[in-house]
């Protein structure tokens, strides 16, 4: 029997910490700036040819694929990240183009210590800014040199004063993962929610490449990738940050905990057999959409379930919300399967070995003890 996962409380706190967090350290921007140049690539036609109409198709197609060349969620932060620069030139009687690297130096400064009484940014954050500014520069035929000691001195002292650890993600624990599938109910919204979870942590899947998912391939042209369902598991083919890659989603123990039996149930169910995998369901939760849903679905999912599940429950539920998202499927399945390092990273997409320790919460912690091995 379906029943209430979170009472109206739950879901206002749910709601606050979601729009915290999609709002936590955006810039403070107006949303019309005469000021700010075009947010196009600069791509253009040569002054001798300019005219040609067959040409101006391939200016414009060149600038699609020129925006494709990075992830939609970072062409928006970067033109945020120019908006913003943009607006705090003009306040100041100076212009954002050519980029002073001086002009720059201070910007930083005034991120890390503002002048005004708004909250200070990350150095992560003001990292990213940077990165964003120095891109922009670049699409508008300008040079931004980071190394330029304007930049680089003031960033570097800025990372000396103010950096801290990063902060992690808490990782989802097997135990954890199948108490709050135990929370769904089995209407046609749980099946789908179900095979999220258990596809997501299984796969070790970002939130945007769950929802991305279509049943086959080049379905719709917001696809991420499509999945083909075999006698043996389920092969994913994700259009990725570093390219495609194949993830193999083996079946599991018993149909209760494989992901790739609750995907099967999800599409039988819902009827789906083309287009997106996850899709909404109708308000009674009898009917499936033909809307994607967005990846915010699998954040609130994921605290929701956390909290339904008494998942860390001696913490306050403030902190409980904090400590888990989309990443904590990631960082659970890096830190639970019990498997060489290298399948691990090669599962997860990561270029380097590196990137994979980063999200084994402390599995691998004193599994070498070189203390004993150095004979103490």
């Amino acid at each position: 029997m379906a029943r209430n996962l979170i009472n109206n409380g739950t879901k206002s706190a749910l709601e606050a910490e979601i729009t915290s967090s999609a709002s936590h350290d955006a810039p403070n921007i107006d949303e019309h700036d005469e000021s700010v140049p075009p947010e196009e690539p600069g791509i253009a036609l040569p002054a001798h040819v300019a005219g040609s109409g067959t040409l101006d198709r391939l200016v414009d197609t060149a600038r699609d694929y020129a925006k494709a060349s990075t992830a939609e969620n970072t062409n928006k932060a970067y033109a945020a990240d120019w908006k913003h620069f943009a607006r705090w030139c003009r306040l100041r009687g100076t212009d954002p183009l050519p980029p002073s690297p001086e002009m720059i130096g201070l910007y930083l400064t005034d991120l890390a210590a503002p002048s005004n009484g708004s909250p200070a940014l990350s150095v992560s954050t003001i990292d990213r800014r940077l990165s964003g500014l120095a891109w922009n520069a670049t699409q508008r035929g300008f040079t931004l040199d980071r190394k330029n000691r304007h930049i680089s001195t003031v960033l570097a002292g800025i990372k000396r004063k103010h950096a801290r650890p990063p902060v992690q993600k808490e990782a989802i624990l097997p135990e954890d993962i199948l108490a709050m599938v135990a929370t769904l109910p089995f209407d046609l919204r749980g099946l789908r929610d179900r095979a999220i979870l258990l596809l997501g942590y299984a796969g070790g899947l970002r939130r945007s490449e769950i929802v991305s998912l279509d049943v086959g391939k080049d379905d719709t042209p917001d696809s991420g990738g499509w999945v083909e369902i075999l006698d043996d598991g389920a092969v994913l083919t994700l259009n990725a940050k570093t390219g495609w890659r194949e993830v193999e989603i083996g079946r599991g123990s018993s149909d209760s905990t494989c992901p790739v039996h609750a995907l099967e149930q999800w599409l039988h169910f819902a009827k789906i057999d083309f287009g997106p995998v996850f899709v909404g369901t109708s308000r009674d939760g009898k009917r499936a959409s033909e809307t994607r849903l967005n990846d915010k679905h699998v954040a609130r999912l994921i605290k929701r379930t956390v909290l339904d599940a008494g998942i860390r429950s001696e913490l306050p539920e403030k902190d409980r919300l904090a400590l888990f998202s989309g990443h904590s499927l990631r960082a659970g399945l890096a830190s639970s399967a019990e498997v060489d390092e290298r399948y691990v990273q090669k599962h997860l997409g990561h270029a380097s070995a590196e990137m994979t320790r980063r999200y084994q919460r402390r599995r691998d912690r004193f599994r070498v003890n070189l203390t004993k091995a150095a004979g103490l």
